[in-house]
């Protein structure tokens, strides 16, 4: 069984919300220091980043896919290709950090793993739009 937090609109949309607008933030940061060519600091932000999305996004996308997910397809089997939907976004979310990982250590800080770490942010809102049209106690 998921948590209650999980199954409530708003404060399943407030874990949400504090972890995107983390990632916004620190994404915003990543830029600027690449933009003043602070490698090395833009370097270690990319790594704190990294684990950010790791740590917040994707470690919920898990606990998600555990829980609540397999109880919303119990409640309602309609909302199966909703959910395998929801799913494919927290796996592209995944590859995403992934290829983020590989290529970092080779490249550093350039443009494209910038826009890899925007992608992650247009995805996750995206994910998180639907997601709330999802939970059963939504307002449709």
């Amino acid at each position: 069984m998921s948590g209650p937090a999980l199954k409530h609109v708003d404060s399943h949309s407030a874990i949400h919300e504090a972890a995107l607008n983390e990632a916004i933030e620190l994404t915003n940061m990543l830029d600027t220091l690449h933009q003043e060519n602070e490698k090395e600091k833009a370097l270690e932000l990319a790594y704190v980043l990294i684990e950010q999305w790791e740590t917040r996004t994707l470690a919920h996308a898990d606990a998600e896919e555990n829980g609540l997910y397999k109880d919303l397809v119990e409640e309602d089997p309609k909302v199966k290709d909703d959910i395998i939907a929801l799913t494919r976004d927290h796996n592209l979310l995944r590859v995403i950090v992934e290829e983020i990982k590989e290529e970092l250590p080779e490249t550093g800080i350039n443009d494209a793993i910038i826009q890899r770490f925007q992608s992650l942010i247009i995805v996750d809102e995206l994910h998180n739009k639907k997601e709330m049209e999802v939970l059963p106690d939504h307002d449709h």
